[in-house]
């Protein structure tokens, strides 16, 4: 029984914390899940359901607050639709790729926190051809994984200096609430099925992802931001090279 409450807080705690810069929380549902031995067959379809609800409640926040691209989003949507559902289709070991991303990750960590400077200096404009190739390869990986890929998408989007942090939040938040609906669109096709306790779960990360993505939104600024995601994305990668 104290094993259920504690991953059930821990369930609204994700929700709180990737929600704040506009991600789902699908990664840190998948550590938490497996740490407390849910079952392989409804893990990936629980964290995308769950993954809907919250990146759905980032973004109608970071979009009343004006910080959402609709062409910034338009390209990386147009081929991750597509690839993420075609992703749920299939089943593979993602045990090499997850050391690999978990790496980039710790990189994109570093990187935001270290030498990306004022948010809204040198913006570039967006590389169209890049962001289908980009949209592609991520919505085929999230639809395989079980993620919604704005983990992926938003260092990216900062790296190459195509938005401030806000904006990349809230592209990353439309981003994984789409993908999420395609790769579970696949899965329910395969036959995949979810559990009864996922109601439970829903609840408490709306809970957490209405607070998140409000302090996120509307208080945190981007000096408390990029920590956070840097925090979320160290997060993410120990989660990938522990399970």
């Amino acid at each position: 029984m104290t094993d259920h409450i504690i991953f059930y807080v821990l369930i609204a705690v994700v929700a709180f914390l990737y929600s704040t810069v506009g991600h789902g929380g699908a990664s840190g549902y998948l550590a938490l899940m497996a740490l407390f031995s849910v079952s392989s067959e409804t893990m990936r379809s629980s964290a995308l359901l769950l993954n809907i609800f919250v990146s759905l409640i980032a973004f109608i926040y970071y979009y009343q607050a004006g910080h959402f691209k609709i062409k910034l989003f338009i390209p990386f949507a147009v081929t991750s639709i597509p690839a993420a559902f075609i992703g749920g289709l299939f089943s593979i070991d993602p045990s090499l790729y997850k050391k690999i991303l978990a790496a980039l990750l710790i990189f994109a960590a570093i990187r935001i926190v270290a030498f990306n400077k004022a948010d809204d200096a040198n913006i570039r404009e967006q590389n169209i051809y890049a962001s289908l190739v980009i949209g592609a390869v991520i919505g085929l990986f999230s639809g395989m994984i079980g993620i919604g890929g704005g983990i992926i998408l938003s260092p990216l989007i900062l790296l190459l200096h195509w938005a401030n942090m806000k904006q990349s939040a809230a592209v990353s938040a439309l981003f994984i609430f789409v993908n999420s609906i395609a790769g579970l669109s696949g899965l329910f096709l395969k036959g995949y099925s979810i559990s009864s306790e996922v109601y439970i779960l829903i609840s408490l990360a709306i809970v957490g992802g209405l607070v998140g993505s409000y302090m996120g939104a509307k208080k945190f600024n981007s000096k408390v931001l990029k920590p956070l995601l840097a925090f979320v994305l160290i997060i993410a990668s120990l989660k990938l090279i522990i399970t």
